[in-house]
């Protein structure tokens, strides 16, 4: 349809015919609430070294990244719930909208000015848009034309000194173990530019709300539905002028 500022009854007849239900009803399953979760997160970078794994920190934490939402919104729409016994059934967003067959795209554009990751088809029609935190003024995002060189689910956060992150004492390399709260959450997308990559958060509400050191955020989930979309040598094309 063409664009334009104003809401005519055309759009807006379309726009009505996508009525799909919004929320639905979920049982709290035994394995919802197993864990292991982390007792708590430590904030220093240098502080994750030492822990066996980035695990959640609550059955709330794990529910709300399950269905897409912050843990205050879970929380909102179940008030009094706990979320830590199996066989409650709570409020959740209904995600069962069909998803996007990896076929179906044909590349990348991670737009700088807008903090969003654009999916296209092989009609350049704009099939996925995702919010996200591209670089920041310190460490800008790449720019030009880059491909997908790897896929790495559950990845290991590898930690250089050279990186100079502000608030990391440490002058030697380290590791952190795969977990959703890894700094680079559940799923690592590498582009063949030198130590940048597409990748998950474990906080999902800073995603394009804070800076990055130069690789592009997304919030898990959608980190590993583009995941299941990309393949090696998928184009990735950096726009825009802003870091």
């Amino acid at each position: 349809m063409p664009g334009g500022g104003k809401l005519t009854r055309e759009v807006w007849a379309k726009l009505a015919t996508d009525n799909p239900p919004i929320l639905m009803r979920y049982t709290i399953t035994a394995k919802d609430v197993s864990g292991p979760f982390l007792a708590k997160l430590p904030a220093k970078l240098d502080d994750l070294k030492d822990l066996k794994a980035l695990s959640y920190t609550s059955p709330r934490e794990a529910l709300a990244e399950k269905f897409h939402v912050s843990e205050d919104l879970l929380a909102t729409l179940n008030p009094g719930q706990h979320f830590d016994r199996a066989g409650a059934e709570i409020v959740v967003p209904d995600l069962t909208s069909s998803r996007l067959g990896a076929d179906a795209v044909a590349r990348l554009e991670v737009d700088k000015d807008r903090d969003a990751v654009k999916v296209f088809d092989k009609s350049n029609n704009l099939v996925a848009f995702y919010p996200a935190t591209v670089g920041s003024d310190e460490k800008p995002s790449p720019s030009g034309n880059l491909k997908v060189a790897s896929i790495t689910p559950n990845p290991t956060y590898r930690y250089n000194p050279d990186y100079h992150f502000k608030g990391v004492k440490s002058k030697t390399p380290f590791t952190i173990k795969p977990g959703p709260n890894n700094p680079v959450g559940t799923i690592w997308i590498q582009l063949n530019g030198e130590g940048y990559g597409i990748h998950g958060t474990p906080n999902p509400s800073k995603v394009s709300k804070a800076d990055s050191h130069g690789c592009v955020r997304l919030t898990n989930w959608d980190a590993e539905e583009l995941g299941q979309l990309v393949k090696k040598g998928t184009p990735v094309d950096f726009v825009g002028s802003s870091s």
